[in-house]
């Protein structure tokens, strides 16, 4: 079994609740979806045997927070995901998963060598395509068992209904997971600024905990 990776590297993750930990990224190649503010355009890959791709991560020294699976859209390669997992848990790395939250099917082949969760959850107002609120559901029916926290980028087009929108599902799925309101980093401004607090401001009413992080890799200019 091979896979196509896009890059392997070690790094301090820039997004999200773990921002500033080591980690190896594994960056998979491919997605299935096509967000206008998305950042990471992939155009080559290599194909790596599960073997070869262990051995890879292995040649990293030093301690690392947790391997992070990412991409593209790493769940469209679950098999050969469920195997480096496997190989990965059993060899006590902390396996991270960076998904668009679509996915769910694939994720349920996944969930258990999966330690954390990192969800994407994709605003149609913010992404330019059709509402994924079905798939997000059922997608944090399975992540629900493992630790979880979402991102929702924010960019001058997103719309507060959605936001709302997204509330009342993690209400309706018992999710109590931590909200991150990302800036689109293609955007900046005043107007960008006011509707992250704004959003920030809607999540304390529902009594949902939110942070407002940046792509702090970009701002301290790190891969």
């Amino acid at each position: 079994m091979k896979g196509k990776i896009a890059e392997i590297f070690d790094s301090v993750q820039g997004e999200g609740l773990y921002l500033g930990e080591r980690q190896i990224f594994v960056r998979f190649y491919g997605c299935n979806l096509n967000c206008r503010f998305c950042d990471t355009k992939l155009n080559n890959f290599h194909e790596l045997g599960v073997g070869d791709l262990f051995s890879r991560i292995k040649s990293y020294p030093g301690d690392f927070h947790s391997v992070s699976f990412t991409g593209g859209e790493p769940l469209l390669q679950k098999n050969f995901l469920r195997e480096i997992m496997a190989l990965t848990k059993c060899s006590d790395y902390t396996n991270y998963l960076e998904t668009n939250g679509t996915l769910y099917e694939e994720l349920s082949e996944v969930i258990d060598f999966t330690d954390i969760v990192a969800m994407d959850c994709k605003l149609p107002s913010s992404t330019g395509d059709y509402p994924r609120w079905q798939a997000h559901r059922k997608f944090l029916e399975v992540a629900s068992s493992r630790e979880v926290f979402i991102k929702i980028v924010v960019c001058n087009s997103t719309q507060a209904d959605d936001l709302l929108y997204l509330l009342g599902l993690l209400k309706q799925t018992n999710i109590a997971a931590t909200l991150i309101l990302q800036p689109n980093s293609a955007e900046n401004g005043f107007l960008l600024n006011n509707k992250l607090e704004y959003y920030k401001a809607l999540c304390e009413e529902e009594h949902f905990a939110s942070c407002i992080i940046p792509q702090m890799h970009k701002v301290i200019g790190v891969k």
